[in-house]
């Protein structure tokens, strides 16, 4: 089996990373894997080890210990490869969110995949959290599309996440597109990063 090729995909809350998201597995073809999303689909299972632990985590808007983390989306690979022999590229959503990610990352996934590149998608403080609360008002179903759950996340992507992505930055491995436009003019810039890579 092939390994599989991977999109880090980053942004602070409510710049769009879902929306931006389905539109490349429209395109591109790519899986797309939210971190979060597989964390909440784990707690809604009854027979769930880690389902309360990772509830807690989300509610107060701290990061899950990476073993969980890494061992869903190693498994949701692993699942979408076997079910479909053409499927080798994905799309991680929402992932690595702070050191201990990156670290626990390379340990457990370093050999098991080929990482192509990180997304960032870049929108200021005020868009993220009017997207955020509108999100909230509009039935989200989320617990943490409200002002104070989405202040304590803004800080953790500014604390946390921001270093990663200077760190890929480093490395040459980070793609930005701005992400203040409407979801169209978004694409359009991330069109011109995904088309760049396939000329590769």
């Amino acid at each position: 089996m092939a390994l599989p090729k991977v999109v880090f995909v980053l942004g602070g809350p409510g710049a769009g990373k879902g929306t931006q998201c389905q539109l490349i597995v429209k395109k591109y073809g790519y899986v797309h894997l939210s971190a979060g999303d597989l964390l909440r689909d784990e707690c809604k299972k009854p027979d769930s080890n880690d389902g309360a632990l990772i509830n807690k985590h989300i509610r107060e808007g701290t990061i899950v210990p990476v073993e969980i983390t890494c061992r869903l989306l190693e498994n949701a690979m692993r699942e979408n490869m076997a079910a479909n022999s053409s499927v080798d590229s994905f799309l991680i959503d929402g992932f690595p969110r702070n050191k201990n990610n990156l670290d626990g990352w390379n340990e457990q996934m370093g050999g098991k995949c080929k990482l192509l590149f990180t997304l960032f998608f870049d929108c200021s403080e005020d868009t993220c959290i009017q997207r955020c609360l509108s999100r909230g008002e509009a039935g989200s179903g989320r617990t943490d599309d409200n002002l104070e759950s989405l202040k304590k996340r803004i800080k953790t992507f500014t604390d946390s996440t921001k270093p990663i992505i200077d760190y890929y930055a480093q490395l040459g491995l980070v793609r930005t597109v701005s992400a203040c436009g409407n979801p169209d003019q978004v694409f359009e810039e991330v069109q011109k990063v995904f088309d760049a890579v396939l000329k590769q």
